[in-house]
């Protein structure tokens, strides 16, 4: 894949911006850490060379001077919510991302349990934290809160809330998701440092919309193909045009919310100009690192596409709202996007008109298409796999990868022990198959090394896949979209 974004110059310049927002303060600053630590998939695809974790990279370079806060909704808590890419509530995506980030050796301070009005599986977790020994503390909804400025900064609006002790220049508070309680959390440190006699900052770790891009930059409309469900709009910001006379964007939740959090801030720390504008806020050098405009932008064009079939299947599957899909087919009309523009589509489909099945196309990195089909044995996922190795090993197509004995047994597994009513091997039994064969078979070990340049493929089924599939399709790098169609007129493991 050819570059567009230089990840090391990246790492170098948000780091430096970061200690210099440090400095402007009594050597204090609460950073909201918008986005994801880890798996920054979507980071990845519109800016080629990007690294997943560049975040906590960054993180890693500020190792001595900071701590992290981690902020989790007891609302998300009690309704189960779920992190879409990997399928895992945002409880367990909490407990994840502590233990990656302590093996990192970053300094884990505690976890907030937000909007808490004794949710039953709010307790349950709270314990569970408690049990494994890391502090964990309780904030309940603000009073007062957006409109009473005088109520919210008091002893009975973030006053209410303890005090959470840190000991770094920098404390980092993030979450699973947004919606959790990071900036009230922020701002609620903000007036006990105050009390305390502590000059504190607040700024905002971003980076999408980059700021300094062009409002309808492929890459920042793909930002708000990302989040259709969410309503989120970019826009150019109008008090940093006004203050400054400097075109930027930014997105209509920050703007729409920038004037009651001035005024909060004014109120906690008694200055009026900290910030002029949500611009101001952010610390955001991601379009610093763009080295490649041109293969950014189609990268993104691709991701824009991608959103639009992941949105219709949601659709399909009662998963996402008729708003959310008209949104992104108007970016997709709006931005002039052909869906043809990703031509593994047209692969799977004629795929399937000549089998009658559903059928998988995957574009390998040089360029070549492969596909499979859904037969008696296996999905259509596990065969356009196994094909896609034999490909990239140069193994002729009809040559047997997996040996019936090891077949046999996973399929008695499944259909006498598991009781499954439709006995057919996924993605995830073939590549266990796979690995074994490959213990005593050279030429199923030589398929099996090549599963690691199925990272950065990009793949299509026919019609809705089974989720079991897609995941282990995710888990190889393959960035896999669906035809919003059911295979079948099965109403349980279409």
């Amino acid at each position: 894949m050819k570059k567009g974004f230089d990840n090391d110059l990246y790492v170098k310049l948000q780091s430096e911006k970061i200690l210099e927002r440090i400095k402007k303060f009594d050597n204090k600053l609460y950073l909201e850490f918008g986005g994801k630590l880890f798996d920054d998939m979507h980071a990845c695809r519109v800016l080629p060379g990007f690294v997943s974790d560049a975040k906590c990279k960054i993180l890693c370079t500020l190792k001595e001077q900071s701590e992290i806060i981690f902020v989790i909704s007891a609302a998300d808590l009690e309704r189960n919510k779920i992190r879409a890419d990997f399928g895992i509530p945002y409880g367990t995506d909490v407990l994840r991302q502590i233990d990656k980030l302590r093996s990192l050796g970053l300094n884990m301070n505690s976890v907030v349990v937000t909007q808490y009005l004794g949710q039953p599986a709010a307790d349950k977790f709270i314990n569970k934290l408690n049990n494994h020994g890391l502090k964990t503390y309780i904030h309940h909804k603000t009073k007062g809160y957006p409109t009473e400025v005088d109520v919210i900064v008091s002893d009975e609006g973030y006053g209410a809330n303890p005090y959470i002790e840190t000991t770094k220049p920098l404390v980092v508070v993030t979450a699973p998701g947004p919606g959790s309680g990071k900036l009230a959390t922020c701002l609620s440190q903000l007036y006990h440092e105050y009390k305390r006699g502590v000059r504190a900052g607040y700024a905002k770790f971003e980076t999408f919309p980059i700021w300094n891009l062009p409002l309808r930059h492929p890459v920042n409309v793909a930002y708000e193909a990302a989040t259709a469900d969410l309503g989120d709009i970019n826009m150019i910001d109008p008090y940093h045009l006004e203050t400054y006379g400097v075109t930027t964007v930014n997105y209509n939740r920050d703007i729409e919310c920038f004037p009651i959090v001035k005024s909060i801030l004014t109120k906690i720390t008694g200055e009026e100009g900290i910030y002029n504008s949500p611009t101001d806020m952010g610390v955001n050098m991601a379009g610093y690192g763009i080295v490649d405009d041109e293969t950014c932008r189609a990268a993104a064009r691709q991701e824009i596409i991608r959103r639009y079939y992941k949105t219709a299947c949601d659709y399909k599957t009662g998963n996402t709202t008729a708003d959310a899909l008209e949104r992104i087919r108007l970016l997709i009309n709006e931005n002039k996007i052909d869906l043809s523009e990703r031509k593994v589509v047209a692969h799977a489909l004629e795929k399937a008109e000549i089998s009658g099945s559903a059928s998988v196309a995957i574009e390998l990195e040089n360029g070549a298409f492969v596909t499979g089909k859904s037969n008696k044995l296996m999905t259509a996922c596990a065969s356009a796999a196994l094909n896609a190795v034999k490909s990239l090993s140069n193994i002729d197509d009809d040559m047997l990868l997996l040996s019936p004995v090891v077949l046999a047994p996973i399929i008695q597994l499944k259909k006498e022990v598991l009781r499954e009513d439709k006995v057919k091997l996924d993605l995830n039994d073939v590549l266990t198959a796979l690995s074994i064969c490959a213990a005593t078979n050279p030429i199923a070990e030589k398929a099996m090394n090549m599963l690691v340049r199925l990272s950065g493929c990009e793949a299509h089924g026919s019609c809705i896949l089974p989720e079991k599939d897609l995941s282990v399709m995710r888990k190889l790098g393959v960035n896999i979209t669906c035809e919003p169609e059911f295979g079948s007129k099965d109403l349980y493991g279409f």
